[in-house]
Formats: structure tokens, C-alpha cells, sequence
């Protein structure tokens, strides 16, 4: 073979490999939660439905690296600059304040959806609900507003009872406002206040010990993650120590507490979930306003009741969102 020839069929050989794969590049989301995957998996399915919806799926399009602070929030700040030195094309931080408090402190330049309970304009998160500014933009659910109503509905429940205890979490940032609103509602029922902080796990025995010593009707929770995201236990201890209880999970009751009232989780976090994914697709933070969710539900469990001794009024049952038999 002629060296002419033999280039010219080199050539041709070389054409008719197949071309190297280029490493396709998907976004990245960095997720910051403040407790551990396990009490999140079902706001983890729905904020990924959310992505969804807007055309996202974490095993074809997107990446998702996830901080979690198990249950340590003091974790939530330093988690948030680790997310943040990875440069996602989103943060998102669910699960209340403190998570969206942090990672507002870790980046002014990278985009945040937020999910919480609180006021983020309150919380000084964001500038205003209609127009965000800044980085920022997410959901916000009415758990914290209504822990009032958790108390109207717990003296529905016992209207003999004078006097009720309160389990607030003093490191909350929305502690102070959840406080005046339950001692305004105390005092337009005319029944006191007894205020029980606790921010400690190992904390909630001797809570609901001290509880049932007491002649109070039963416990009011206030809204806060850390007390969300240990229903289960809340709810094994209010058994034992047959404590009439109301927290904002619908987790509570299903675990066998009495009652509980507050936002639709599952709404929120696929929300959450939505506006990543409009991020991702090019809209700005300051042109989404911040979604309220504006379902809130009432469950009552009355096995629970039942074993406590108390009747459920019928004008109770019949604002429930769900009863548990």
C-alpha cells in the first residue's frame, strides 16, 4: 500500500470511530435540612414532587448535595458555608427559621428558597412577601401564627380547666411572639399560663413528668421544628404521663397524641420544592414572591381521648380536618 493510500484509509478508520461522550453538567441544588434524613422523608417526597413539577428529577437532571445538622442547630451556620463554597445553582433551606436564618449568613449572591412556619418579614429574612429582594424567596406556612388557637382548641376541649402549661423553645427566634400571642388568647379565655422552656431532648421526660404533677388542663406546644420532628417521642411520653397535648404536627396524633393544629407540611415543602425548580429554569428570587400556605389542619386522635378519660364536644370533631378513631 502506497503511504498516500494508507493516510487516506487512516483517516477514514478515524472518522468512523464513534465520538468521545462529553461529560454531560446538570445543576447543582445544595439542601440544608435541621435534622436528619429519616424524620424528613416525607417532606423530602414532597419537595421533590415540587421539582417535578417544575421538570426536575435528581436522578436524570439535577444534583442535589445535601447538610444535614441532626438535630444540633448550632451545626446550621457552618452546614450553610459548606453549601455555599460548593456554589449550587440554589440553596435551599427547609424546615423552619434557623435553617433559613443560616444560610441567608452564608451567601448574598447565591439563589435560597426557604420554607418555614414563621414571618420571614418579621424574622428579617426577606424585605416583604410581594417583593422578596435580594436572594431570597421561598414559603411560609401559619404553624407559627396559630399556636393561639392551639390553646383555644385545648380549652374547648377542658372547659372546666383554669390553668394550662405552655412548652416553648426559648432558642426559637420566634419564641417571644408565639409567647404574647398564647398569653393574649389566655387572657380572653380567662385561664393561665403556665411557660415551660425546653430546647433538650433529654429534657422532655422530666417536661411531661412536671406536667402531670400539676393541676393544669393539659399542654400547649409552640411551633418549632425541634419539637416537629419528635412526634413520636412527644407523643410515647404524653401516653405514659397522661398529659392532654396539642403540637403543630399532624405526626403527633398519628403517633398517638391527642391533638394537633397547624400548616400543611407536605404543601409547603413541595411549594419549596416548585420554586427551586423555577429557579433552576432561569426566573430571578426578587420576581417570586414569598407563597403563604394558607391550609391549616386540625387532627384529633380519639383512641387518645379515650384513654385520657375525656369526651371530644361535637363542635370540635366537627372543625377537624381529620379524626383518627
Amino acid at each position: 500500500m502506497r503511504r498516500r493510500d494508507f493516510i487516506s484509509a487512516l483517516g477514514a478508520a478515524t472518522l468512523a470511530l464513534p465520538a468521545r461522550a462529553q461529560p454531560l453538567t446538570v445543576p447543582l441544588i445544595g439542601y440544608l435540612g435541621p435534622e436528619s434524613p429519616e424524620p424528613f422523608a416525607s417532606r423530602l417526597k414532597a419537595f421533590r414532587d415540587g421539582l417535578g413539577e417544575s421538570g426536575f428529577s435528581e436522578s436524570r437532571n439535577v444534583a442535589i448535595e445535601y447538610r444535614w445538622a441532626q438535630g444540633q442547630y448550632k451545626l446550621l451556620p457552618a452546614l450553610a458555608a459548606e453549601l455555599a463554597a460548593r456554589k449550587p445553582a440554589v440553596i435551599v433551606a427547609a424546615g423552619g427559621a434557623p435553617a433559613a436564618l443560616a444560610a441567608k449568613a452564608a451567601t448574598s449572591t447565591i439563589t435560597i428558597v426557604f420554607e418555614m412556619g414563621g414571618d420571614p418579614v418579621a424574622l428579617g429574612v426577606v424585605d416583604s412577601l410581594s417583593r422578596p429582594g435580594g436572594n431570597l424567596t421561598g414559603v411560609s406556612s401559619l404553624s407559627v401564627e396559630v399556636s393561639r388557637k392551639r390553646l383555644e382548641f385545648m380549652h374547648e376541649l377542658l372547659p372546666d380547666a383554669t390553668e394550662f402549661a405552655v412548652a416553648v423553645n426559648p432558642t426559637s427566634p420566634t419564641a417571644d411572639s408565639q409567647l404574647k400571642n398564647l398569653h393574649a388568647a389566655a387572657d380572653a379565655l380567662s385561664v393561665r399560663l403556665l411557660v415551660l422552656s425546653t430546647s433538650d431532648e433529654r429534657e422532655f421526660e422530666n417536661l411531661f413528668s412536671s406536667v402531670a404533677g400539676l393541676k393544669v388542663g393539659g399542654l400547649v406546644f409552640t411551633s418549632d421544628p425541634y419539637f416537629a420532628f419528635r412526634s413520636q417521642r412527644l407523643s410515647a411520653l404524653a401516653t405514659r404521663y397522661r398529659v392532654p397535648a396539642i403540637t403543630q404536627s399532624r405526626d403527633f396524633p398519628n403517633a398517638g397524641g391527642l391533638m394537633s393544629y397547624g400548616g400543611d407540611f407536605t404543601q409547603s415543602h413541595r411549594r419549596t420544592g416548585v420554586y427551586a425548580g423555577r429557579i433552576l429554569n432561569g426566573e430571578k428570587p426578587a420576581d417570586l414572591p414569598v407563597q403563604l400556605v394558607t391550609k391549616v389542619e386540625l387532627f384529633v386522635n380519639l383512641k387518645a381521648a379515650a384513654a385520657l378519660g375525656i369526651t371530644v364536644p361535637p363542635s370540635l370533631l366537627s372543625s377537624a380536618d381529620v379524626v383518627i378513631e
